[in-house]
């Protein structure tokens, strides 16, 4: 049995796990957080160093970094954990199509398209572990490409691919992305067991509640989830999720987010001066 302590950034809504075997005390960082403050452009690490200290109490040994995929809404503290702590890196094997799609955008040429900034590129059903626990990968695309769930003891991480039941699912208009594909993603996961604990990447806090919550089940998911319960077809929660997300703005941190994340958290290379700089593509998002 794993055990696990959730880590809410309410800057981001983000959920960070910290997952670790009691046999080996041997853990891993799903979805790590840096705290970005756009308005200042400043960096700090927070909420990652929260999590640190935490692992450090339980003497834990991080092994992993894993990320469910490459986020917009938050930089990745991916690389911060690897220096701190060993740790390898790992992502679904298709951030390749992620950082071929992004890459260009920001002129990205001091980092490869071939998901070499990472350490390990997980494929579909891949297996990892934790200690002595095997972790599963699943990959469920269509927020992303390259969106994957960690199937860990009796717990999925799914990151962005499912919200809690009364907010839904994620949206599926990034590049890459697909309403249909989300959907096919989705059923993958409902299909494990009902028991099994559903952890998810984000709580934005419907207007009917106001703590934020972070764990269901497969059968609460199935029951109650607002837009995928059961009895919900492929084209009813197609039609649902593109029209939703033609009325959504892109999130407010997907610019230095995402050339962040397709370096596995790392900053794009100093200038000549010594400072690090982040691009703003003008009129090129979307485009």
């Amino acid at each position: 049995m794993i055990a696990l302590e959730a880590f809410f950034d309410p800057q981001t809504a983000t959920v960070t796990y910290l997952v670790w075997d009691p046999a080996t005390m041997t853990a891993a960082i799903i979805d790590p957080v840096l705290d970005f403050e756009p308005k200042a452009a400043r960096l700090e690490t927070r909420s990652i160093d929260a999590v640190l200290d935490v692992a450090r109490e339980k003497k834990l040994h991080i092994e992993w970094a894993l990320d469910t995929h490459a986020h917009a809404d938050h930089l990745s503290a991916a690389d911060y954990v690897r220096a701190k702590t060993g740790a390898k890196i790992g992502i679904g094997a298709r951030i390749t199509q992620v950082q071929k799609a992004f890459g260009p955008l920001f002129h990205a040429n001091d980092v490869t398209l071939d998901g070499a900034a990472f350490d390990v590129l997980f494929g579909d059903d891949a297996e990892f572990k934790i200690g002595e626990i095997t972790g599963r990968v699943i990959a469920t695309p269509g927020h992303t490409p390259a969106c994957v769930t960690y199937v860990i003891g009796d717990a999925a991480f799914v990151g962005d691919t499912m919200f809690m039941p009364d907010y839904g699912t994620a949206r599926a208009d990034f590049p890459g992305g697909d309403a249909a594909t989300l959907y096919r993603s989705i059923r993958k996961i409902l299909d494990l067991p009902s028991k099994t604990r559903i952890f998810v990447g984000h709580d934005y806090l419907p207007p009917s509640r106001t703590a934020p919550a972070w764990e269901s089940t497969v059968a609460e998911q199935r029951a109650r989830n607002i837009h995928v319960h059961d009895g919900i077809s492929e084209d009813d929660f197609t039609r649902m999720r593109d029209a939703r997300d033609a009325t959504l703005a892109p999130p407010l941190l997907i610019l230095p987010s995402l050339q962040v994340n397709i370096r596995a958290g790392t900053l794009p290379s100093p200038e000549s001066d010594g400072h690090v700089y982040l691009k703003l593509p003008i009129n090129r998002l979307g485009a």
